[in-house]
């Protein structure tokens, strides 16, 4: 018995060997990745220390078989996915060695984030690779924001947001909230897991096209019986690059020696506790309580879009280790009533959603003749800043028929101060369907002003017939009078209604009346508008 066992398993061995022999025979012969780049500077005043003095990895044996526990080598003893040798990772890896700086800030902005994402990522028993995900959506901003109007670290869309139980509200919303988001994520991606049978990468690219998408895609090759792995289907550009990007940058958070990455040492140990509150609370008063800075509490809890906690919860804080104990201990000695006053809540700026409009981007198709130098002038944009927004390296080469992503310059908006008035005000009636949002673009005023005006809040609800006073003449007024001339302008990339209103100093609600077909659309480059226009501007 035991000789034909051994027998047996020598006979299994043979095939085996045989049969990977034949599998790698199938598949040409790829160079290997060349790595020259020297590692970026990093300057001490680029990362400030929390709990010791931080330093970067000497080399990775320092870093993954010592004692020292880092969140790296956590990271890394949770990889699960298989190692793939595919050009399209190597061009995802090349494109970051050339783009070292960009690796090293999302380590920094990572700092706070990766212990809880890699709680979550083990107790749900899935690959440690997806703890980087975050890198490929947002670089580790949880304030993120983009033009499809996906938002926090993990680039969640209102209605997957919704679906996972991320609340969203004119105070809070979920999908910025790092504890819940990360809880929802890591919970959507088991579930594409599971439902594409324990193929990763199937799963990650439902995450960003769509589990429909994906499975309409595998349905088409299968009709065709073509493969249906995921490097078999065909998918947008985006997807198309989505999971070997993300492969691409476990790889060298995996390698940092041999890719020459410095690796950020972030201890092993949480960054923030979840503190309840149990009622409302200002931000500043928590800054206050824990001993630490406004920006500190914002950067943990960019949930919040006021300066204070929403009234109907979440009722918890994100709180620095450090500065819990002294917290808890100064929240109870404060007077409930005191620890939110409703005059001092304004809202929140989302700066994250004015950089996103400010950076939407378009597509250019490149026509025969055309070179890079022609298209940044016709877009008023440089040539750098076309080639890093496709990832074309140093070279000039484009080819007609090939599409380009054009980012937008901003040049064409020019600021203009608001023109004080001592005009009467108007009072308006509230029409079936209106918003404060819809009323404040028509005057154009900010929404806040008129809460002021009509002693209102965000909570308030609108009713047909109401009335509100809109004092027109605090914001740009018009001056249609005899100096006044028409002209047409041709929206240029990056233009506003907002924008151009300013430009010509005329109202937005005027745009919008002179141009009643492009009520409520976006605005494209190359668009022509009617304007009337001071002369002298």
């Amino acid at each position: 018995m035991p000789k034909t066992n051994s027998n047996r398993s020598l006979t299994l061995f043979s095939f085996l060997i045989l049969t990977l022999s034949a599998g790698c025979t199938q598949q040409p012969t790829k160079s290997s990745l060349s790595i020259s780049q020297k590692p970026p500077l990093v300057k001490k005043d680029d990362y400030k220390p929390r709990l010791n003095k931080l330093k970067f990895a000497k080399s990775k044996k320092s870093l993954f078989k010592s004692g020292n526990h880092t969140i790296w080598e956590r990271l890394v003893s949770l990889y699960a996915l298989p190692e793939i040798e595919n050009e399209r990772i190597d061009k995802e890896i090349n494109w970051f060695l050339k783009n070292p700086e960009y690796l090293v800030r999302v380590q920094k902005r990572a700092e706070p984030y990766l212990h809880l994402i890699l709680e979550e990522i083990e107790s749900k028993n899935i690959p440690g690779e997806l703890a980087l995900l975050p890198v490929v959506e947002s670089a580790f901003r949880p304030d993120a924001y983009s033009p499809a109007h996906a938002s926090g670290l993990w680039q969640f869309i209102p209605e997957t947001g919704r679906l996972y139980g991320l609340k969203q509200n004119n105070w809070y919303d979920g999908r910025r909230d790092v504890y819940a988001s990360t809880q929802a994520a890591t919970k959507f991606l088991k579930d594409l897991g599971d439902n594409f049978e324990g193929d990763w990468l199937l799963a990650l690219a439902s995450y960003n096209w769509g589990r429909g998408n994906v499975q309409k895609s595998i349905d088409r090759n299968l009709a065709q019986d073509l493969p249906t792995d995921y490097w078999s289907l065909k998918m947008p550009n985006e997807t198309f690059n989505y999971v070997p990007r993300l492969l691409a940058v476990a790889k060298i958070f995996a390698n940092p020696d041999q890719y020459n990455i410095p690796l950020y040492e972030i201890p092993d140990q949480p960054y923030f506790e979840v503190v309840d509150l149990d009622t409302q609370l200002d931000l500043q008063k928590a800054a206050e309580l824990a001993q630490t800075s406004v920006d500190e509490i914002k950067r943990l809890n960019p949930a919040f879009k006021r300066n204070a906690t929403a009234p109907n919860g979440p009722h918890r804080l994100l709180i620095p280790v450090d500065q819990v104990s002294i917290f808890k201990e100064n929240l109870a000695k404060l007077p409930v009533a005191q620890r939110y006053t409703q005059a001092s809540v304004k809202v929140v700026p989302d700066k994250s959603r004015v950089k996103a409009a400010a950076s939407r981007k378009i597509k250019h198709k490149i026509r025969p003749g055309e070179s890079l130098g022609l298209i940044a002038r016709k877009y008023k944009t440089s040539v750098g800043a076309i080639r890093t927004a496709n990832r074309l390296g140093k070279t000039d080469h484009i080819q007609s028929g090939k599409s380009l992503i054009i980012p937008a310059s901003g040049k064409s908006s020019i600021a203009a101060k608001s023109a004080p008035t001592t005009a009467k005000p108007i009072i308006y009636t509230v029409k079936p369907g209106d918003t404060f949002w819809k009323i404040s673009r028509q005057f154009s005023v900010s929404t806040q002003k008129i809460y002021q005006w009509n002693k209102l809040n965000a909570n308030s609800n609108l009713r047909a017939g109401q009335k509100l006073t809109i004092h027109k003449g605090s914001q740009i007024v018009a001056k249609a009078n005899s100096s006044s001339q028409p002209i047409n302008y041709t929206v240029q990339p990056g233009d506003s209604l907002m924008q151009i209103s300013r430009k010509f100093k005329v109202p937005v609600s005027d745009l919008l009346k002179w141009n009643s077909t492009s009520v409520d659309k976006i605005l494209k480059p190359g668009q022509q508008l009617k304007v009337l226009a001071d002369k002298s501007t």
